[in-house]
């Protein structure tokens, strides 16, 4: 392989992993944010149902979103490790991990949603409760993936910080976007604790630019080539 084909091929990887990642974004932002604010009223139990019914395959569209996010962002960080393994390869194997424990209580919790809507579309079939009684009982599976979500964060968060380190002491991207995706990891790790102590997340929507930023380094800029080879050849 030419000197010219490597350093394509190191651009491709670096610009995939920005695709990736890009790609999940949307996907969360439809499944996990923009659906739900339409659907689910907050305290409101009765109107929630009403909308679930009425938007049953909106509501089914946002949970697919949500997994196949879960599915990319596994994709994502195994396409980083390629890429970020010269400069540490613990670190790297760390982010890893954080991402492949996250993905399952991710997409597990979905199952609460989906208890949810079958609650409410079986109400034939459940004669024992009254409309208000599975209406109430959906709105809690419903704040029981709320509750997941915040547990889901907790790695979500994790998985920034060796990034991060791993961003600001690779030389092939420049260090402040490190330093912003540490900043975003320690604001969806705050996030999920503030939520367990019932309080309201607020952090993670300001930290989270990090990660845009990043996302978009990787498809516009890619990687400092010749420092990435430095890299690579100082870890062989």
């Amino acid at each position: 392989m030419s000197t010219k084909e490597e350093r394509n091929s190191i651009q491709r990887t670096a610009r995939l992993a920005g695709f990736l990642y890009l790609l999940v974004s949307l996907l969360a932002i439809f499944g996990i944010l923009y659906v739900p604010s339409k659907l689910i009223v907050p305290g409101d139990a009765a109107t929630t149902a009403d909308n679930l019914l009425t938007s049953e395959s909106l509501f089914r569209l946002a949970i697919a979103s949500g997994l196949l996010a879960s599915i990319g962002m596994a994709l994502v960080v195994l396409v980083l490790y390629q890429l970020l393994k010269p400069v540490n390869r613990t670190a790297s194997r760390l982010m890893v991990v954080f991402v492949l424990l996250a993905v399952p209580i991710d997409m597990l919790n979905r199952s609460n949603q989906l208890a949810a809507l079958l609650l409410l579309s079986s109400a034939d079939d459940l004669t024992l409760f009254t409309t208000g009684q599975l209406q109430a009982l959906a709105f809690q599976f419903l704040r029981f993936h709320e509750q997941g979500n915040s547990i889901a964060f907790i790695f979500w968060g994790l998985w920034l910080l060796p990034l991060g380190y791993l961003v600001f002491k690779s030389g092939f991207f420049p260090r402040i976007l490190g330093i912003l995706l540490m900043i975003a990891g320690v604001g969806y790790f705050t996030d999920s604790f503030t939520v367990f102590l019932g309080y309201e997340p607020t952090l993670g929507m300001i930290t989270c630019w990090g990660e845009v930023l990043f996302l978009l380094w990787l498809l516009i800029k890619g990687v400092n080539v010749e420092q990435w080879e430095k890299r690579a050849l100082g870890s062989s």
